[in-house]
């Protein structure tokens, strides 16, 4: 047998999925169903109003090539959610094909959830394909962010080679309301420069609300922007968005954190996102 023809050592991948479902009693959001597998783990630290917050957490310590990891939650007619991370997930450097990561909510009539994780950190050459798919139930709603700093501020890293595809589906009552895809494809030039696209921003966010109060959402959301040009708005039907591009990942989170205040049903960020 020659030297070619043996197969290399199988690589150990990080494989991981959550399940997080809700319940109201006597007024209060409370667990009904948990289920954790491989690296994907959910902690439920104490709040102090109606909502119950979940912590959503990777002990592989970050994502590269072959790895997977899914979450899904459902919150209860009614119920107040919140879905967080303990930290910034990391996606390194791969050999060749892409991290996963799926995210699944469904939201019941009346019910709000905040999908607030903490920013993603693009490694180079680092490869991650992720979607987020939410159904909204009639009453439903939700506010949704996810941010992604291009290498790390401290070490001077812009993760130019760096991939990623992001998809967005949002449903109400099984009928899409909102679609959207980023791509980031690794030509620099074309689409880190290009003007009409990051003109070498070194972080960029999403921010998303879907619920039937999203004009009177918008109208304080105004109160908070800044005067600049790298932040904008839209408001499309129930559809509010904002997006925004930063030099550092401490800049934008500068920026959107009075945003999602606004937007979350408890008028604040979690606590893990405490700068």
């Amino acid at each position: 047998m020659l030297a070619a023809d043996i197969p290399g050592p199988a690589m150990q991948r990080a494989r991981g999925a959550a399940r997080i479902g809700t319940a109201i009693r006597d007024g209060q959001t409370e667990l009904a169903t948990l289920y954790q597998e491989g690296c994907a783990k959910i902690r439920l630290p104490r709040t102090h109003d109606r909502s119950l917050q979940a912590v959503l957490i990777n002990t592989a310590g970050g994502l590269t090539g072959g790895d997977s990891i899914s979450w899904s939650a459902e919150a209860a007619p009614d119920a107040r959610l919140v879905l967080t991370t303990q930290a910034c997930e990391r996606i390194y450097r791969s050999l060749g094909p892409s991290a996963n990561v799926t995210t699944r909510i469904t939201v019941g009539p009346g019910a709000h959830v905040d999908w607030l994780p903490q920013e993603t950190i693009l490694f180079e050459e680092s490869r991650l394909a992720r979607s987020l798919e939410a159904d909204l139930a009639e009453g439903a709603s939700l506010c949704a962010v996810e941010a992604v700093l291009l290498g790390r501020d401290a070490m001077g890293e812009s993760a130019r080679r760096a991939t990623l595809a992001d998809n967005w589906r949002i449903r109400r009552s099984g009928r899409l309301i909102h679609a959207e895809a980023t791509i980031i494809s690794g030509d620099p030039e074309r689409e880190r420069e290009g003007l009409p696209l990051l003109r070498g921003a070194k972080a960029f966010a999403t921010v998303l609300y879907a619920g039937a109060n999203a004009e009177a959402c918008a109208h304080r959301v105004r109160t908070v922007l800044p005067d600049e040009s790298n932040i904008g708005m839209s408001l499309i039907g129930e559809r509010l968005i904002v997006r925004a591009l930063a030099n550092s990942g401490l800049e934008l989170r500068r920026r959107i954190v009075p945003i999602i205040a606004m937007l979350a049903a408890a008028g604040s960020v979690p606590r893990l996102w405490s700068l």
